[in-house]
């Protein structure tokens, strides 16, 4: 291989699955890009992507290599930058996904601080409640909330947030508030039901038991399959909402949204940092995953 600048504009078209607009992301002209490709590709023995008219896609080989090429720029560019990651100051790109709710609600506020900090660090920040292929799609790393089912990702945890029930004060007046677990049912409470898909199985309302968690089923009025919509169906006063603290916290604070049930809060939602192989991380990942544990840490548990 001549140089890494092909490898660097190889991964650039991979993630962004187009030539011209990885070439306006690197600052150079399209056809440069396109020879490099070609060459690369002759280089390697083997076809790299998949070219159509509207859009540019690994192959099978593509992703092996671009999973080994993403390791190996990254590796380069923390040699380059050693010694200046030595002073406290980080460089280059961080491409990191993240819940919608958890961007908005606490991590934008708090990221001035840090690329005033990390003035040189370029932050491609995604934020989503999809779960992104972090190889496929180019990610250094991802938030995720709650398990993690795919065995090949390498989760590291952050803490557990604090999840809490709420309601709105006119929802409230019209109810009663419950003190106890019995009440949900003596007063006729209604809690709005959270499903990914609507029509799926619903969760029920979630407390602790013993050592455990139980749920018990209490009816709704609404069923929503967004975040965003489930937290302002609770401020329209349409019934109970279990969800994480750090969410509703602004709301609680300004008295939309009150606390319920304090002594009964649903099971702690683990927050992890993902990546998707075991090799040392990054000094970028690893800033920003000690960064971003500090400013989660008030919605810990």
């Amino acid at each position: 291989m001549k140089n890494l600048d092909a490898l660097l504009i190889f991964s650039r078209v991979a993630e962004m699955t187009s030539f011209t607009r990885a070439a306006e992301s690197l600052g150079v002209q399209k056809g440069r890009v396109s020879t490099a490709i070609r060459e690369l590709e002759r280089d390697v023995g083997a076809t790299l992507l998949h070219r159509t008219t509207r859009r540019v896609q690994l192959t099978e080989e593509g992703r092996v290599f671009y999973s080994r090429a993403r390791d190996l720029l990254a590796e380069v560019q923390e040699l380059q930058s050693m010694f200046a990651d030595q002073a406290g100051l980080l460089r280059g790109r961080l491409r990191v996904d993240m819940p919608t709710e958890l961007a908005q609600s606490v991590v934008i506020p708090a990221l001035p601080q840090l690329m005033k900090t990390h003035p040189e660090l370029e932050l491609e920040l995604s934020s989503t409640d999809r779960r992104v292929d972090l190889v496929e799609e180019g990610f250094d790393c991802v938030i995720r909330l709650g398990p993690i089912i795919d065995e090949t990702l390498v989760a590291r945890p952050l803490g557990k947030l604090r999840m809490i029930n709420a309601a709105s004060p006119g929802y409230l007046a019209s109810y009663g508030m419950p003190n106890t677990l019995d009440d949900l049912q003596s007063q006729g409470h209604r809690m709005i039901h959270y499903t990914q898909t609507l029509g799926a199985r619903l969760a029920g309302w979630e407390y602790p038991d013993g050592s455990s968690y139980a749920t018990q089923t209490l009816p709704s009025a609404i069923h929503v399959n967004s975040v965003q919509t489930y937290h302002a169906a609770g401020l329209a006063g349409m019934g109970l909402i279990q969800a994480g603290y750090l969410s509703l916290a602004h709301h609680i604070q300004r008295g939309a949204l009150i606390e319920v049930l304090p002594d009964l809060r649903p099971e702690p939602l683990a927050a992890s940092l993902v990546v998707a192989h075991r090799r040392n991380l990054s000094q970028r990942v690893r800033v920003f995953m000690h960064w971003i544990e500090t400013v989660l840490k008030p919605y810990f548990d």
